[in-house]
């Protein structure tokens, strides 16, 4: 895949490819932002749907706040990583050191930010339930220009399906999660961006 594909994935609605249970009443901000906040790491098996219509597959890492590692499986082997407020895009195919940018210039900022209050003021421009699950989108109030994070959740109890990423400039890509394992260790090495660039040689 190309390295904007990986971009996307951090950034950028489509419909579910997962059954789901069945229906759900729509979850209040104030309880699913409680529900992200409790969260400290997240495992899991991700499949993603890329802007072109492309799957990719791979695991996740999060690690709140401020850090994520999408190890994407073969063919593919790209890697990003989200730490220090920096995302790296690592592209297998090559040798260069990896295209960065800033976390905060992304909508997956808002979910791992040390407080998360979908409240806030503007923040959230769209929630609501479509018969098995709770959509929230939302945007960053001060830079809305950064792209929206559509998030899908079931009840009873909560919990985070798939994102959706609207992008800066349009693009959309979706990521669905497995089951997720919550509050195991993680090492910091997963999330050192220099380390690996330094082990990758570039």
């Amino acid at each position: 895949m190309c390295r904007m594909n990986r971009r996307f994935a951090l950034l950028a609605p489509l419909a579910l490819l997962v059954p789901l249970p069945a229906l759900a009443e729509k979850i209040p901000l104030g309880t699913i932002s409680d529900y992200l906040n409790g969260l400290t790491t997240v495992e899991s098996d991700f499949t993603q749907i890329n802007s072109d219509g492309s799957i990719s597959t791979g695991k996740i890492f999060i690690k709140r706040p401020g850090r994520v590692r999408f190890e994407y499986a073969p063919p593919d082997r790209s890697l990003v990583i989200a730490g220090g407020q920096q995302v790296a895009i690592f592209d297998a195919k090559s040798n260069q050191p990896p295209e960065q940018y800033p976390l905060k210039r992304t909508p997956l900022n808002l979910i791992l930010a040390e407080n998360i209050d979908l409240a806030r003021a503007s923040m959230v421009v769209g929630h609501a339930e479509d018969g098995t699950s709770t959509r929230v989108r939302a945007q960053d109030p001060e830079y809305p220009e950064y792209g929206t994070i559509e998030l899908v959740f079931t009840a009873d109890p909560v919990e985070l399906r798939q994102w959706v990423i609207t992008d800066d400039l349009g693009s959309q890509t979706t990521v669905i999660l497995g089951e997720m394992k919550k509050g195991g260790q993680m090492g910091a090495r997963l999330f050192d961006i220099t380390a690996e660039t330094e082990s990758r040689g570039n």
